[in-house]
């Protein structure tokens, strides 16, 4: 039975009357209409989509065989809040507005959380994501499918027997065999338990119907395995790390089999990270540039208020090439006490070469990005303050790429003037 997508006054009617309301009546964020415009950053479009809800996070981006993109993200109260569900956006092929986002996946008294979408090879579109009452341990990973693009969705499927996996980043087809990066929260916050948060890979040779797990070994504290395609035979993966120090790596041949992670060059902040190959082989990498105080084997946060685009050419053994895209020069805070955090970031790459990216903006919408290859090589990273970061664990630029001014002109007065 297909499952009609509903928009969020047919689910959070609570929240409507209080928190959308005020939301719509207060807020100053007057671009939050889904409308793609030009970036204050020269040759960037941008857009942030509609505020629904009080809080929006996690987002995950597909691009369509139609050209269409879909953003998937979850939307409730606050994060692990009962009744947060499971929304989605779509942008049309040649459109320049984001549709208002609608539920697609709600279970009433249930945490809805880290949504991920897969185009499968025979053109089905899967949404994946984990639901959880009470702690981590107990989290179920949930399916739907849809066989029309993302119109419509099946009734929701338990896909693994065990509980306590957690979901974050997409599959990837290899070798005719899907590998879906999950990892186990031990419970408790980011930084209780790091050592016992493992990552796994379940593979399935039947599409999905079945699951083999693969353990990766040493990776105790690397969580949200990000596996990236670097050839026919040849797997590389990215790792956040529980201890904010650096972005982890690890490769494989065959997809269950794989080396222990180490550190990249790349600084990490115990937060989401998103890496693909672009159609030229080289890799992108859309992650936080600040790690906290290092300290071995000691787990940790660091700020998530710089966001920045990197480019590898040589498979990710080096980062030659870093640009912010959320700094704070760049979006200055509204509000009283609001947090600048920008975070949990995705990428894809359109057919015809065109970068897209999304992520959390203020934990408030979710905005999407997109741009060129080349745009992430003209510009700079401020990598970090020495309230956020350590100068030694900031990813730097080569002294020859020319620094981007910026305007630092706050949100509020950009939407006044339109």
């Amino acid at each position: 039975m297909a499952l009609r997508m509903m928009r969020f006054g047919a689910v959070f009617a609570v929240v409507c009357l209080f928190g959308l309301g005020m939301l719509r009546a207060e807020s100053p964020y007057k671009l939050a209409d889904g409308v793609v415009r030009s970036s204050k950053l020269q040759g960037a479009k941008e857009a942030y989509l509609q505020m629904i809800v009080n809080s929006a996070h996690a987002a995950n981006l597909l691009v369509l065989p139609s050209g269409d993109l879909l953003l998937t993200y979850y939307a409730g109260i606050y994060e692990r809040g009962a009744d947060e569900s499971i929304v989605l956006a779509r942008l049309s092929k040649g459109s320049n507005k984001w549709t208002e986002p609608v539920v697609v996946s709600h279970h009433a008294d249930w945490a809805n959380q880290n949504p991920l979408l897969f185009l499968a090879p025979d053109k089905s579109v899967w949404l994946f994501h984990t639901t959880q009452k009470g702690d981590q341990q107990h989290d179920i990973v949930y399916g739907l499918k849809s066989t029309d693009e993302g119109h419509t969705w099946n009734e929701p499927i338990t896909v693994f027997p065990q509980l306590g996996l957690y979901t974050r980043q997409p599959l990837v087809v290899f070798q005719n065999k899907w590998l879906f990066p999950v990892y186990h929260s031990a419970g408790g916050s980011i930084t209780s338990n790091a050592q016992k948060d493992h990552s796994y890979v379940e593979v399935s040779s039947d599409s999905g119907a079945t699951w083999k797990e693969c353990d990766i070994q040493g990776s105790g504290g690397y969580v949200q395995m990000n596996i990236v395609q670097t050839s026919a035979d040849h797997l590389v993966a990215f790792y956040r790390s529980r201890y904010a120090d650096w972005i982890y790596k690890s490769e494989s041949s065959d997809g269950c089999t794989w080396s222990t992670p180490e550190a990249t060059t790349l600084p990490n902040n115990n937060a989401s990270i998103q890496a693909i190959t672009l159609k030229d082989g080289h890799l992108a990498m859309i992650f936080n540039n600040t790690q906290a105080e290092l300290k071995p084997e000691h787990a940790d946060t660091a700020s998530r208020r710089i966001l920045s685009m990197a480019l590898s050419e040589d498979g990710g053994k080096t980062w030659p090439w870093i640009r912010d895209i959320e700094n704070p020069a760049i979006t200055q805070p509204i509000l009283p006490l609001e947090d600048a955090e920008y975070s949990y970031p995705s990428i894809v790459q359109s057919v015809d070469g065109t970068i897209h990216v999304a992520y959390t903006f203020r934990r408030e919408t979710i905005k999407y990005m997109r741009f060129s290859e080349d745009w992430i090589r003209h510009g700079t990273t401020v990598g970090g303050k020495p309230e956020d970061a350590r100068h030694e664990g900031v990813a730097s630029l080569n002294p020859m790429h020319r620094p981007l001014v910026v305007d630092a002109t706050p949100l509020f007065n950009l939407a006044e003037g339109l």
